[in-house]
C-alpha cells in the first residue's frame, strides 16, 4: 500500500491522539470530513492501523520496582530459545524483552513488587527449566527518558 503526505500526517496525528474527532481531524491535514474518514478507514482495513488504546500510568496504581536484566542461556539452539521466550510470555511480571547478539542473549525489564519479588523469580527461573547460563540484574534508580507514543513522518519514507 503506498501511503501519501496525507495518509502519512493521519498517521502522526492519530498515533499522538486516538480520540481526536473526525472534523479535527480533517482540519488537521485540510482535507474534508468524508475524504480524510476514508483514508482512516483504509488505514485500519490494511492494518496499519492496529487499533486505538489509553496509556495507563501503571505508576500512580501500582508502586513497581523495575529491574532490567541480562541473560545468557546455557544452550544456543531453537529449543532453548524457544522455552525461554515462552516462559517470558508467561510471565506478567516481564514487560519489555528483547534478544540480542554480543555475548548477552536477552535483555528483559521486570516490574516486580519489590526487589525480593524480583529475586524470588529469577531463584524460580534458576530452579526450573528456563536454561539460564548467567544473569545480571541492573536496578533502575531513575528514569531519564521514556519512550513517547507518537509517529512521525521522519520514522517511514514512502
Amino acid at each position: 500500500m503506498k501511503l501519501d503526505r496525507y495518509d502519512l500526517k493521519i498517521l502522526e496525528i492519530l498515533s499522538r491522539d486516538g480520540r481526536i474527532t473526525k472534523s479535527k481531524l480533517a482540519e488537521a491535514i485540510n482535507l474534508s470530513v468524508s475524504p480524510c474518514w476514508e483514508r482512516v478507514r483504509r488505514l485500519e482495513k490494511a492494518g496499519i492501523i492496529e487499533g486505538y488504546s489509553a496509556r495507563i500510568n501503571g505508576t500512580a496504581l501500582v508502586k513497581r520496582t523495575p529491574v532490567w536484566v541480562q541473560i545468557e542461556l546455557k544452550a544456543h539452539n531453537a529449543e532453548s530459545f524457544a522455552r525461554f521466550e515462552a516462559l517470558v510470555q508467561a510471565t506478567p511480571e516481564v514487560t519489555e524483552c528483547v534478544a540480542v547478539g554480543g555475548g548477552v542473549d536477552y535483555l528483559i525489564k521486570v516490574e516486580a513488587d519489590s526487589i525480593d519479588a524480583y529475586q524470588r523469580l529469577i531463584d524460580a527461573w534458576l530452579t526450573g527449566e528456563a536454561g539460564i547460563e548467567r544473569y545480571f540484574t541492573y536496578i533502575v534508580t531513575k528514569t531519564v527518558k521514556r519512550p513517547e507514543p507518537g509517529f512521525s513522518r521522519d520514522d517511514f519514507s514512502p
